[in-house]
């Protein structure tokens, strides 16, 4: 829960967010956004030249055709209405266009973004995800596409044509009539000046909102995977009021937003009412006193279609403008959405500077390594050399080595000091000592998600450095305590190990981790469907499947973290059986805190604060009677 309080400082849109939200929807969508531009000058023309012909429609038949009836202006009448009926069927169907191509493009470019994000999270280092709250990144996925969704497809648009409509509508309302049209931008200006205060004071609430609900979010998510905790605990009742307290926040946010939202509509509304009297009192003045009108095309005397004209303008004027500022909180919010999106993609991706790989191998009859398509059951690093541009290979055999490594996860702070062991192949090399003592530590350096700051650490002669991660995993094979199953068939958790495993491979390496017999007796067997991390099944049935899953990978090196510390007497026999046909022929490194899993390994490291304090064989350790002594006759497990 500590990590919530972290979500609030999450900044907003950086500069040049948007301007790379453009280019973004302009490398997938160009086109399209150019037909959508087109259309919407056309919807904003269109509805802007409909009150030319309003005038001509007052001036030219309706008031001509009163004085001297209809009969005379009759074929002039037609062919105005027809021209204005043309113009809006254009707006229509220009607008319809460009909805429905705003649709297509905001869905391709959100689907595009969570690609770009997920492609890219799959290259972070581990570090990033020990130091990013999970909740805080489902949030980006979430509330910030969400919040883009909103901006390309809604807001962006309705600006571009609100900006582009103001504009000819001034242009129109300079070429009726200069007088009128100072006084629209008197009120124009103060509209601005509202919809700044008002809109600027929504935006911020709205992505404080936004900063609460990830963070409200990120809360239910946690108490929803650790419910079993909460009532064991019976921390219902603190739950309820921490999610009370966060509730109250997200509330708060909102309800400033909305009012701050809701306020500015109602006001610039009542200002267009205001400025369409004052600007009907002055047309009706000007008419009166027949005074000369100027305007673009000179200077005439003001007429009754031109006051209509003007103040169907301003009617749509004061309506475009208020629909504009209503956009502006949305606007912040999906450009901080964006921001953060676009952060998540521009995360360093895990560096690799190794360039030895994993093959598979066979030797041919001179004892000579040839390199394979196929599983041969043979590993092999090859190894090019760029000197001459040859290739040599060496052969797997799982001799790892640790000289010297100094480690710390801070520069500040050394977790480990001078470290110092080997595994020969096929070797069992256990690591015992208190929790925060460094053992899960140095497995973590070995499968390279954490890089040494001193110190080396070889397989099979090779500097890890220099083998490509993926290669190197590959080669190793780890079961952890806590067990991670996926959503889908008991079948397809097995093959999750090697995805190219045949059902036979998967149902041998379920019978070598001892999980054959109760998979078995699932309802569907194998074709069994997971859900929830495997909630359905005990804490040693996911364990047997984890150990298949590592036993179909068919590792050479194998790293057991713990792996039966959570699961009972009983149950750690079968487990512990089936890890122990895993280990046959393998080079491996158990982290055990029941020292009874360990007696039978080859040397035995006990660590203390990053220091390994004694080393040898369970007899040895025991006659020297040090710190593994007096902890194997204290108890089994440790504290």
């Amino acid at each position: 829960m500590a990590n919530h309080a972290k979500k609030n400082k999450r900044p907003a849109a950086k500069k040049g967010t948007f301007g790379r939200l453009f280019r973004y929807l302009f490398d997938h969508y160009g086109m399209r956004l150019i037909v959508v531009m087109l259309c919407i000058i056309v919807s904003a023309v269109a509805s802007v030249i409909a009150t030319v012909f309003l005038q001509r429609l007052i001036d030219e038949c309706i008031v001509p055709g009163i004085s001297s009836g209809m009969g005379a202006v009759q074929n002039l009448l037609v062919h105005i209405l027809l021209t204005m009926a043309v113009f809006y069927v254009l707006g229509v169907l220009a607008a319809f266009t460009y909805n429905r191509i705003m649709a297509t493009v905001t869905q391709g470019t959100l689907k595009h973004l969570r690609d770009d994000m997920f492609h890219g999270m799959e290259t972070l280092p581990i570090p990033y995800f020990d130091t990013h709250p999970h909740g805080d990144i489902m949030s980006t996925y979430t509330n910030d596409t969400d919040a883009i969704r909103m901006l390309i497809g809604q807001s962006l648009p309705m600006l571009t044509q609100s900006v582009l409509s103001v504009l000819a509508m001034l242009g129109m309302m300079l070429y009726f009539s200069v007088w009128m049209t100072i006084l629209v931008l008197v009120f124009i200006g103060v509209m601005l000046t509202i919809s700044k205060k008002f809109g600027g004071a929504s935006a911020k609430y709205m992505m404080a909102q936004q900063r609460s609900l990830a963070t409200e979010e990120g809360f239910v998510e946690e108490i929803m995977s650790g419910q079993k905790v909460v009532q064991v605990f019976c921390h219902e009742e603190e739950s309820k009021r921490d999610f009370v307290k966060l509730n109250e926040k997200l509330f708060h946010d909102g309800e400033k937003a909305n009012q701050y939202g809701n306020v500015l509509m109602p006001i610039l509304n009542n200002l267009g009412n205001l400025m369409y009297v004052l600007l009907a009192v002055l047309g009706g003045t000007l008419v009166i006193l027949h005074a000369p009108n100027i305007s673009l095309t000179g200077v005439d005397t003001m007429t009754l279609g031109i006051i209509i004209s003007f103040l169907s303008m301003t009617r749509q004027l004061s309506q475009t403008i208020g629909q504009a500022s209503m956009q502006v909180s949305m606007v912040a919010m999906g450009l901080a959405g964006a921001g953060r999106v676009f952060e998540l993609i521009d995360q360093k991706a895990e560096e690799d500077h190794g360039y030895v790989h994993l093959v598979n191998a066979k030797k041919d009859a001179d004892g000579n390594i040839i390199e394979c398509e196929k599983p041969t059951g043979m590993w092999a690093w090859k190894h090019p050399h760029s000197a001459d541009g040859t290739v040599s290979y060496r052969e797997l055999t799982g001799d790892v080595r640790l000289e010297h490594v100094n480690f710390g996860y801070t520069p500040d702070k050394t977790v480990l000091h001078d470290v110092t062991l080997y595994a020969k192949p096929g070797q069992k090399i256990a690591f015992v000592g208190a929790t925060g003592a460094g053992k899960t530590t140095i497995t973590n350096l070995i499968n390279r998600f954490y890089d040494i700051q001193d110190g080396k650490i070889r397989y099979d002669g090779i500097n890890i450095e220099k083998i490509c991660k993926p290669d190197l995993r590959r080669s190793l094979g780890v079961v952890l305590q806590d067990v991670n199953l996926f959503t889908g068939t008991v079948m397809d958790n097995i093959r999750y190990g090697r995805l190219d495993a045949t059902d036979e491979e998967c149902i041998a390496a379920a019978k070598l981790a001892n999980a054959d017999s109760f998979i078995t007796r699932l309802p569907d067997g194998y074709q069994t469907m997971l859900t929830g991390n495997g909630a359905q099944l005990s804490q040693g049935q996911r364990q047997l499947i984890s150990i298949a899953r590592a036993a179909v990978a068919d590792p050479p090196v194998m790293i057991l973290d713990e792996a039966t510390s959570s699961i009972d007497t009983r149950t750690e026999a079968l487990v512990q059986a089936g890890m122990d046909n895993l280990m046959k022929g393998r080079t491996v490194f158990v982290i055990a805190h029941r020292l009874s899993t360990v007696r039978n390994s080859e040397a035995i490291m006990v660590l203390d604060h990053g220091r390994i304090i004694e080393r040898g064989t369970h007899d040895q350790l025991i006659e020297q009677k040090g710190v593994y002594y007096q902890l194997y006759t204290g108890a089994f497990e440790l504290e």
